[in-house]
Formats: structure tokens, C-alpha cells, sequence
């Protein structure tokens, strides 16, 4: 078309990932993410139940026996807020952590945030007892075992199936079929005050 490359704002190509490394890329990326000295002091700011939610979730990590948590709150309450304190502390203590959303625009404001469908590759079109479409010896699902805390915001507006799909596949990754997640601490986010009822076998209308 007569254009230059350089006259788009694309990112520069990363050339510190070494192939022979050993380490996949996936895994590399998520541990070379730099700390935001801000959002490390957020736990100072935290109000009482952020406080509270941010004991249990941190004594599962720390303990490493794994835990379900849903973080339900109105927009505006500091969901988010709680959300980057638990990433930078657990960023802090040389531990690996994920931060995803059902929607791109709510994955935009996390740090280092990606779509679920992206970061845990869920089919587009799934079905009951669905699985993820990476391969156990993938760089994802190496990076998900070597997870201590998986984030996932706006999970009350996303299909059940996405889910379970998750749950599938962290529990034949961790070779753990009887823990739920496969073991892993995971934090759902998301406010059902938000989402439309279901009326069944209802119209449009």
C-alpha cells in the first residue's frame, strides 16, 4: 500500500527470549514482568473486607493447599483494586501470577491482563465437558502448573461451559482429577447485578 512499517505504532519485537533457554516463552514473559512500586503499597489502602479477602487468598497461596474464591461486589468497590495488590504481592515473592477477564476492556485495566479465550485458550464454541485447546507439553500448560494464582475477572458474564472447560484441563494438567482446579488458588471476579436473568423458554420480549 505504499507505507512504511515504522509510521504504525507497533511494539517493538522482544529479542531477550532465548529459544535454547529451555524455559517457555510463556513462562518467560510472565517472570520478566516488572513490579509496580504502587501497586505493592495498595495493600496499606485495602478497607476491611478487601482485607479480609486478601488474608484468605494469600494464606491459600502461601500455604500452597489451593482455593476457590469469588470476589462479588458492586461496580466501583475496589474489586480491581484488591486484584493488583494480590498480583504485586505475589509478584514480590518471586512467584508466578495470571490476571484474565471474560471481556477485552476489563482485561485492558489489569496488569499484564489478557482475555480468558487468550490466556487459557477456551474454545470459541463449547459444549459440556469441554476441554482447553492446549496440549499438556505446551508452553500454557507448563505456565499454568507453574501458576500460584490465577486471576479471572467478570466470570459471572461468561458461560459456565468456559469454565468447567478450565477446571478440565487444570485438573489433567496437575494430574489431580479430584481437586477441584486441579489444586490451584483461583480468584473469580464478577457482579451478578449485572447480568440480565434468564427467563426459560422465554421470547426475546
Amino acid at each position: 500500500m505504499g507505507k512504511d512499517i515504522k509510521s504504525f505504532p507497533l511494539p517493538d519485537i522482544d529479542s531477550t527470549y532465548d529459544n535454547t533457554s529451555g524455559i517457555p516463552r510463556e513462562i518467560f514473559e510472565e517472570a520478566s514482568i516488572e513490579i509496580n512500586i504502587d501497586d505493592v503499597a495498595l495493600l496499606e489502602s485495602l478497607n476491611y473486607e478487601q482485607r479480609a479477602a486478601y488474608n484468605e487468598i494469600m494464606t491459600a497461596i502461601d500455604t500452597d493447599h489451593g482455593g476457590l474464591f469469588f470476589v462479588d461486589g458492586p461496580g466501583g468497590t475496589g474489586k480491581i483494586f484488591l486484584y493488583r495488590a494480590l498480583l504485586a504481592k505475589v509478584h514480590s515473592q518471586n512467584k508466578l501470577a495470571v490476571a484474565a477477564a471474560t471481556s477485552g476492556v476489563a482485561a485492558s485495566i489489569m496488569p499484564s491482563g489478557r482475555t480468558a479465550h487468550s490466556r487459557f485458550k477456551i474454545p470459541l464454541t463449547i459444549d459440556e465437558g469441554g476441554c482447553c485447546t492446549f496440549t499438556k507439553q505446551s508452553g500454557t500448560a507448563k505456565l499454568l502448573q507453574t501458576l500460584s494464582l490465577i486471576i479471572w475477572d467478570k466470570a459471572s458474564m461468561t458461560k459456565w461451559q468456559a469454565v468447567e472447560a478450565l477446571d478440565n484441563s487444570l485438573r489433567d494438567i496437575m494430574d489431580l482429577p479430584e481437586l477441584p482446579f486441579g489444586g490451584k488458588t483461583i480468584v473469580f471476579g464478577g457482579d451478578f447485578r449485572q447480568v440480565l436473568p434468564v427467563v426459560r423458554r422465554g421470547s426475546r420480549a
